[in-house]
């Protein structure tokens, strides 16, 4: 289980996040909505141990964020907004060069059947061949190498077209309730928030996000 007890990040004289407390279980997808600026990126970057929060504890399956950074990054895969792939490659030699500096060791074919998973079917094209939405599925699979218990994603199908967002969807809901996987994911698309989470958070003191979601039945919580 991800606990999030107490965190505050504070930046000069602004509050962030403040006073944030919540759990992330085993086999579940939970989504992060809120306005810009409202603080998902931060509570991100928090949590894939890019930056360091002001006050509170995280504990990963009772691994103290700071006391275990090491370990607790083995356990994390972490998908930012922005693409974070080598566009000149291929697909492949960005699944191996990635796998090389990942925390376990996979062949050649069982990087390719994780691309296949994911309807990833290109293989031998550079990247900057592809389509957004299949850039959006490297990335992914780029995360997964390791095979991380808690999977961090910021807005990984923004810009891309339905098909691919369903696919994702529906790879995402396969990784919890097979894998057993946590995935904690913001997006502003109430559609996708609503269907694929099992929970939603809301951050920030904008009620647009949070009446959305209560007048969908998806009950959030504020935070």
């Amino acid at each position: 289980m991800l606990s999030i007890e107490s965190l505050s990040k504070n930046y000069r004289k602004s509050n962030i996040l403040r006073d944030i407390s919540f759990t992330v279980n085993p086999g579940e997808i939970v989504g992060l909505t809120g306005e810009n600026g409202a603080g998902k990126s931060t509570m991100l970057n928090i949590l894939a141990t890019l930056s360091r929060p002001s006050a509170g504890t995280i504990t990963l399956h009772d691994l103290h964020y700071q006391r275990n950074t090491k370990n607790v990054r083995k356990q994390i895969g972490f998908v930012p907004q922005d693409i974070a792939i080598w566009e000149e490659f291929t697909v492949e030699e960005n699944m191996i060069f990635f796998e090389k500096l990942s925390w376990k060791n996979k062949t050649n074919k069982q990087l390719r059947e994780l691309c296949l998973d994911m309807k990833l079917e290109k293989w031998k094209e550079p990247v900057h061949t592809l389509s957004g939405g299949m850039k959006r599925k490297l990335n992914i699979a780029i995360s997964l190498i390791h095979d991380p218990l808690l999977l961090l994603l910021d807005e990984p199908t923004v810009g891309i077209d339905l098909k691919s967002r369903k696919e994702i969807g529906d790879y995402l809901h396969k990784q919890a309730r097979n894998n057993g996987k946590m995935i904690l994911y913001t997006s502003h698309d109430m559609d996708e928030i609503i269907s694929l989470c099992d929970r939603v958070f809301c951050i920030g003191k904008d009620p647009f996000y949070y009446k959305l979601l209560q007048d969908s039945g998806k009950n959030p919580i504020l935070l």
